[in-house]
């Protein structure tokens, strides 16, 4: 096996091994189904017909993951989620 072949497997490896992180949103009382649809628009770049499912099932099961990624790139999110008044949360 060449250099190159090895260095591409252990990224490869390194790649797998990164942890993935769930943003989780939680249901409320409070807001309505656009304000949330409009909030994970602007805070997840979701597209409206993405962020609407997510506020159905937000609403149907409590909660629903609605991103998933590093920690750093969640931690973003929730702060301008947290700023919207949302509540959520980042699991592993």
């Amino acid at each position: 096996m060449n250099i190159f072949v090895a260095n591409l497997l252990s990224m490869k490896g390194a790649e797998t091994k990164r942890k993935v992180y769930k943003l989780m949103l939680s249901n409320d009382d409070i807001h309505t189904f656009e304000y949330v649809i409009d909030s994970l628009v602007k805070a997840c770049g979701h597209s409206h017909e993405q962020a609407e499912q997510c506020a159905y099932l937000i609403h149907l099961k409590g909660k629903c993951d609605v991103k998933r990624g590093s920690l750093k790139e969640l931690t973003n999110i929730l702060t301008a989620l947290s700023k919207l008044e949302l509540t959520a949360t980042i699991e592993k």
